[in-house]
């Protein structure tokens, strides 16, 4: 992927940020929010940052698809073309939607490319913090501009930060991770904002974070990112993540080892 590419998406989101997003924050009114299903939101400023991003990336790659968040939940069928051949955009306009409908932080804009089937790069960016990830496959990752690693100086399991996001765990993984709690240094309750939590794992503000639900445009980007930089990211019984699969449960975390203890504390080994 040229640099060209990763610059203009980029720079993309920090357009459709400035001028459809933030323009709206704390500024909806009850006509511009609506539920999608029970407790599952979208606003006006999604809808339109999707269709902004959209066309930019039909023009960047002509001949790609993207399959947006908004998109997908309109047309299910878009999901069959993550296995498929060329190039499809995943697109997630505002990630952490019930934040921003709430006038909370934080959200994020989120942009992964699939190539033939498999992540290609990924994009992530926080508007308020002003924090751009930025990553193409086999090339590492970059935040800000700055090159980063995870994994450096990651303290012992009982030193540990991290999140793990239960409100939609089953009832007894759940209970597990609760009771697992009491081995972690620190467990955080979850941002809302899948984004946010792929952009401290890539600060070292945590060391892994625990999911159940694991939609595509809400993971890949993030994945792509953490493995970049020499993070891990699995399944629940340690197969690896791909956007394409079904299923539920995701374990991210710093390094291999922190992967195995967040494990063995939080879901029983």
């Amino acid at each position: 992927m040229a640099d060209r590419l990763r610059e203009d998406v980029g720079e993309l989101l920090r357009e459709t940020a400035a001028d459809v997003v933030l323009p709206l924050f704390r500024k909806l009114d009850d006509s511009q929010v609506a539920e999608k299903a029970p407790g599952d939101l979208v606003t006006v400023a999604d809808r339109r940052a999707e269709e902004k991003i959209s066309a930019a990336l039909r023009r960047l790659r002509p001949g790609s698809v993207v399959v947006g968040e908004e998109a997908a939940a309109d047309d299910p069928a878009l999901l069959r073309h993550l296995r498929g051949s060329g190039d499809v955009w995943l697109v997630d306009p505002i990630d952490g939607t019930a934040n921003f409908a709430a006038g909370r932080r934080p959200f994020a804009l989120m942009v992964a490319l699939l190539t033939d089937g498999e992540p290609a790069a990924a994009w992530v960016l926080d508007p308020l913090a002003g924090t751009l990830a930025v990553t193409r496959a086999g090339e590492g990752t970059e935040l800000d501009g700055r090159v980063v690693r995870t994994g450096h100086g990651v303290p012992s399991v009982g030193a540990l930060r991290g999140t793990a996001v239960t409100k939609f765990l089953p009832p007894e993984a759940r209970r597990s991770a609760e009771a697992g709690a009491k081995r972690i240094g620190e467990l955080l309750p979850g941002q809302h904002c899948a984004g946010r939590e792929y952009l401290d794992l890539l600060t070292g503000d945590q060391q892994f974070v625990l999911f159940w639900r694991t939609l595509p445009w809400d993971h890949a980007p993030g994945v792509l990112l953490v493995r970049e930089a020499g993070g891990v990211a699995r399944r629940f019984d340690g197969t690896e993540y791909h956007p394409a699969d079904e299923g539920m449960g995701l374990l991210v975390a710093a390094d291999e080892r922190t992967w195995a203890e967040a494990r063995e504390a939080l879901l029983g080994g």
